[in-house]
């Protein structure tokens, strides 16, 4: 063989290694099997796609039942379907290797210092980070925040070897405490935090196309495989999908450019984050901009404080948060308004001096407002929804930015699902 044809081969093959070794390094952190079956279409749709990633792990996080045999559930139907998507591209992961990388995460939400005990998934994070590599370790979190949080404080040393997208809306008002936690202990974390950006994945644009999030099941999906049975399980195929353009931040667009275009939307440099403190109960009188941290401070006996056990619920549309004592007879809350509008809410606790007290307040956009006394600031790695008014869609700030790609990212998913016929 000529020098020069061995030098070719040579190339080719350390071409096609490099190209490997550039695949996003991912976690997955999902509350799967919670109260939201989205992380099941979710996850169907990241192992259709699971050639593109190299999956360090997959992590049952909370909130709700949702535990790590919902993962594999996914994962044994990924098996029957394997040898089709093997056969269109040959670098799909093997069963056996997702199983091999599925944790369970935390069960329950963070006490009020936002951290609390090692998990399978919180260690994991943390041995994928200290691996040795020239990239990045990208964690896609669709749900609490609490294995991040507990890995970061457990290992500081990680935090900037992490890239993180974080799906958090509803997910941040049942994670507050853990973000307090990462909000002011770890300001320069490079992260995005999409409290309403991802909802321009699954915006009903009004048409009767095939892509329609209420057509596409018929269209695209049904009859096509085992994931394609299973998907009608979640919404009755309706699409949702809110923690997907997590993934499709990965897949088309520069990652480390949130700025730019994406399939998982655009960002703005976040400087600070809205938090707001009171220490008595609020009035309508009171607005805080959506998604900002709120916290309350009601006084009452002195005891002997136990910062991990509950001292009172927060009850607010219709869900209960809890509540710790921090001692000298200060008892504190913290809740994250998912939407705009007027807000009502009651104590209740064994407590008499604090039971039954009741409050308001009101929440608007844009988030994160004007910068505040009490704000997280500075932040210097962290990205947020952009408030630009040609970027809401709807109510939603930021949508837009995803979904001018909606067309675009469901044809390319369409493609895959015939995969499977």
């Amino acid at each position: 063989m000529k020098h020069w044809t061995v030098l070719l081969i040579m190339g080719l093959l350390w071409s096609g290694l490099v190209s490997a070794q550039q695949k996003p390094r991912v976690i997955v952190s999902s509350d799967i099997g919670g109260t939201d079956d989205d992380d099941f279409q979710s996850m169907i749709h990241y192992l259709m796609y699971a050639d593109k990633f190299q999956t360090e792990g997959l992590i049952a996080s909370p909130y709700g039942p949702g535990r790590k045999a919902d993962i594999l559930h996914v994962i044994d139907l990924y098996e029957q379907d394997y040898w089709k998507l093997k056969a269109r591209k040959d670098d799909f992961p093997s069963p056996e290797d997702l199983r091999s990388v599925t944790r369970q995460g935390a069960t329950e939400r963070a006490p009020l210092k936002g951290w609390d005990k090692p998990t399978e998934g919180s260690e994991w994070i943390i041995r994928c980070a200290r691996k040795k590599s020239n990239q990045p370790l990208w964690v896609l979190v669709w749900g609490g925040l609490e294995d991040v949080a507990q890995a970061l404080h457990d290992a500081p040393d990680i935090a900037g070897r992490l890239r993180l997208y974080w799906i958090a809306g509803p997910n941040k008002k049942w994670g507050a405490d853990a973000y307090h936690y990462m909000a002011t202990h770890f300001p320069d974390l490079w992260l995005i935090e999409a409290n309403a950006t991802y909802r321009g994945w699954f915006v009903d644009d009004g048409s009767d196309k095939n892509t329609h999030v209420k057509n596409f099941y018929d269209v695209h999906i049904k009859g096509r495989g085992a994931m394609g049975k299973d998907f009608v399980n979640y919404y009755e195929g309706v699409i949702k999908m809110g923690d997907t353009p997590s993934v499709a931040y990965l897949l088309h667009g520069d990652p480390e450019n949130p700025e730019g275009e994406s399939w998982g939307g655009s960002f703005v440099p976040l400087r600070h984050s809205s938090r707001r403190t009171f220490e008595r109960p609020t009035t309508l009188n009171d607005t805080v901009p959506v998604f900002a941290l709120v916290e309350w401070k009601f006084q009452g006996p002195e005891t002997e404080p136990d910062s991990d056990e509950p001292s009172l619920m927060l009850e607010i549309d219709g869900q209960q948060f809890e509540g710790y004592y921090e001692g000298e007879g200060q008892y504190k809350v913290r809740f994250v308004p998912k939407s705009t509008g007027s807000w009502t809410y009651q104590v209740i606790s064994k407590i008499k001096e604090l039971d039954g007290q009741t409050g308001a307040f009101v929440a608007v956009d844009p988030w994160p407002g004007t910068l505040h006394p009490r704000d997280f600031s500075p932040l210097t790695g962290w990205w947020g929804d952009d408030p630009s008014p040609e970027n809401f869609e709807g109510p939603h700030q930021g949508a837009r930015t995803i979904f001018r790609h909606q067309q675009d990212f469901l044809l390319d998913w369409a493609e895959r699902w015939r995969w499977l016929e």
